[in-house]
């Protein structure tokens, strides 16, 4: 070819080149680079470079990398503890299977829930309950990679958008601190991640490296997990050998003002005994208290509930999560006495 047709031949090329490229509409270039090439994703890349010194192509590739995934929003739209009866919920956790692997859970890390329970006051298997409804003591982490979920939520869920944009932010941190990779990372469709299921705001506050290797790992250590859960409840008041809740018979009309619905207690206890409510535990007259009706497997149930109820729907802000915890901690402490006291027999005779 000669020197002119080489030249004829670049420009020709040239030209379909340009053509291609501007027959290319700007929504292809931002599906290409997903999140990042948002006005939402610019600006949180923005402020990763501005207020917490990340590298900003870092920040971007993420974000392009993250995937929106339409079932975490249809998860989120219908969570169990809004949509199921407390006969129904409860179904789900107090299981056999549950309670037997719980209490060997219990066994196998006894060292770490008697060290946690000594330090910071919470009932080992109070936190054992958590793990298990949470997690099932480390069986099923999740299966959603944490920032594919924080994003589709902070990026596409504009109910919340907001705090889990400020999840993300965390999560972003989080992996930083204790140098996970953030894309590696698996978790709820609520971005919860860990044998305890804690956010990524929770984490960077309460996990804490409770076998001293250096590393607060909620992902993959049972007793990081359980200092964790312990530091938590701690953090949120629970108070050493207070009561927690128990059932009551049911004196009140259906529309009772006694029946409240916030979360925290806002009665007392001497409330409950005026309109004819008599409490087994050992509580005082001015205890905060609330009553609960909750629809069990055999008709409506009426539970007396304190303040270290309150404390265990500081972790998920449901009360039936909260019985859930305190049935299954029930069953546990009675499994691991009577495996106790077959240990104990056995070795006797």
């Amino acid at each position: 070819m000669t020197a002119v047709g080489i030249s004829d031949f670049c420009r020709s090329v040239c030209r379909v080149f340009l053509v291609t490229i501007l027959s290319i509409s700007p929504v292809s270039f931002a599906q290409a680079k997903g999140y990042a090439a948002t006005a939402e994703g610019r600006a949180l890349i923005d402020e990763m470079v501005a207020k917490y010194g990340f590298d900003g192509d870092r920040v971007e590739a993420l974000l392009a990398e993250a995937t929106r995934v339409d079932k975490i929003l249809e998860s989120i739209s219908r969570p169990a503890e809004r949509t199921l009866t407390w006969g129904e919920y409860r179904r789900i956790f107090i299981k056999p299977a549950r309670i037997e692997q719980g209490v060997a859970f219990l066994q196998t890390h006894k060292d770490a829930f008697a060290r946690a329970e000594a330090e910071f006051g919470v009932p080992a298997p109070i936190i054992a309950g958590i793990i298990g409804v949470e997690t099932w003591y480390g069986n099923y982490l999740g299966n959603y990679r944490v920032l594919d979920a924080l994003a589709t939520l902070a990026f596409d869920y504009p109910p919340r958008s907001r705090f889990f944009r400020s999840e993300l932010v965390q999560y972003l941190l989080m992996t930083r601190e204790q140098r996970f990779d953030p894309l590696q990372v698996k978790g709820s469709y609520a971005g919860a991640m860990g044998y305890g299921q804690f956010i990524s705001s929770s984490y960077r506050h309460y996990a804490i490296d409770f076998d001293g290797d250096g590393v607060a790992d909620l992902l993959s250590n049972p007793v990081d997990a359980i200092g964790s859960v312990a530091n938590y409840f701690s953090a949120h008041h629970w108070r050493e050998g207070g009561p927690v809740a128990e059932p009551v018979e049911d004196r009140l009309a259906m529309d009772s003002p006694l029946l409240t619905r916030e979360l925290k207690p806002k009665l007392t206890v001497s409330d409950y005994r005026k309109a004819g409510l008599e409490p087994e535990l050992a509580v005082k007259d001015h205890s905060a208290a609330r009553a609960i009706r909750l629809e069990g497997a055999d008709g409506p149930e009426l539970w007396l509930t304190y303040h270290n109820f309150y404390v265990i729907t500081r972790y998920n802000h449901s009360h039936l999560y909260a019985m859930a915890v305190l049935e299954l901690a029930g069953e546990l402490a009675r499994g691991l006495a009577d495996a106790n006291e077959t240990t104990k027999n056995t070795e006797e005779s």
